[in-house]
């Protein structure tokens, strides 16, 4: 028997958080070398050289619209990912990423009904455990910078389904990475070029596979197959995430708390699978028309060799 469309889009959700958690993990050598905006440069410069590489997109193979959407989708790339390591340098991995989880929260809330709305909120009890807002030691810049990062990551999952919806295979990341890696380096990329050795190039280019080629690649494809509400409560597992691997690789212990918050988000996280499959026809286009008559299936889209 196949795999339901929301099963596969939920691990394919999941296999992506895990993905950009270990690759937030491993930046923090990086940040040392060249800060924290230097690393986000380093890995979206090498980003967008890959996927065009990749995919070697055509100008005149995409619509107006799917330029307009990948483009703004390259643009908020760039700002979660430059606004996040702000913080990650300044906070504790699992408090920044609690933190930029609330952008997929308010997704999660406006765009879920019933079931799906209940999973959210006990989501955000969840991540209000995780993040233990009361105890005031959190660094005022660095929760900014996660706050601007939730609302970029906010506005990612709406233009990532859009383009995924779009254009078909990888076409639309060809659009977005290579302008978000162009945002980046207009804002950090003149104060690192100078601080860059071989060592590091070469190090960049490994951890952009890493993230965020493979998980922005994993989330697209998982966007064409749940809805944007579900897509959105299942992002509070990355917090969790963000906490055990902290955890492990970086040595910040949580407390009990945190760990029950760990509990909450994996029941919302399920919650949210099972009801998130975009085949109910819970989108639909502003006339009505449920998304997959006019677009397709997930595997048809994936077929196509045309980027619309």
């Amino acid at each position: 028997m196949s795999r339901s469309p929301a099963r596969t889009g939920a691990s394919m959700a999941v296999a992506s958080m895990l993905c950009v958690q270990l690759g937030l993990a491993a930046s923090v050598g990086l940040i040392d070398d060249i800060g924290a905006s230097g690393a986000a440069w380093l890995r979206l410069f090498w980003a967008g050289i890959l996927l065009l590489v990749i995919v070697r997109p055509r100008v005149r193979d995409y619509s107006r619209e799917a330029l307009v959407a990948g483009t703004a989708l390259g643009v908020v790339t760039a700002g979660v990912t430059v606004l996040f390591m702000g913080a990650v340098a300044r906070l504790p991995l699992g408090t920044a990423s609690a933190l930029e989880f609330l952008g997929p929260l308010a997704i999660a809330v406006v765009r879920s009904r019933g079931a799906g709305r209940a999973w959210a909120l006990l989501a955000a009890v969840g991540v209000v455990f995780l993040t233990q807002p009361w105890t005031g030691d959190a660094d005022p810049v660095g929760v900014a910078l996660a706050l601007g990062a939730a609302v970029c990551w906010a506005a990612y999952i709406l233009l990532t389904q859009r383009v995924g919806d779009a254009v078909t295979g990888l076409g639309g990341l060809a659009i977005s990475m290579p302008v978000a890696g162009l945002v980046a380096t207009l804002v950090a990329g003149p104060g690192v070029v100078d601080h860059l050795t071989p060592e590091l190039l070469v190090y960049g280019l490994g951890l952009a596979i890493l993230l965020p080629v493979v998980p922005f690649t994993l989330e697209l494809l998982a966007l064409r197959r749940l809805t944007t509400g579900a897509f959105g409560t299942l992002m509070a597992l990355e917090p969790a995430f963000a906490l055990i691997i902290g955890f492990l690789a970086l040595s910040q212990v949580p407390n009990g708390l945190a760990v029950a918050g760990i509990g909450l988000v994996v029941a919302a996280g399920i919650g949210a699978e099972r009801s998130g499959s975009r085949d109910s026809g819970d989108e639909r286009l502003e006339d009505g028309t449920p998304v997959d008559v006019v677009l397709g299936r997930p595997d048809e889209l994936e077929a196509g060799s045309r980027h619309q």
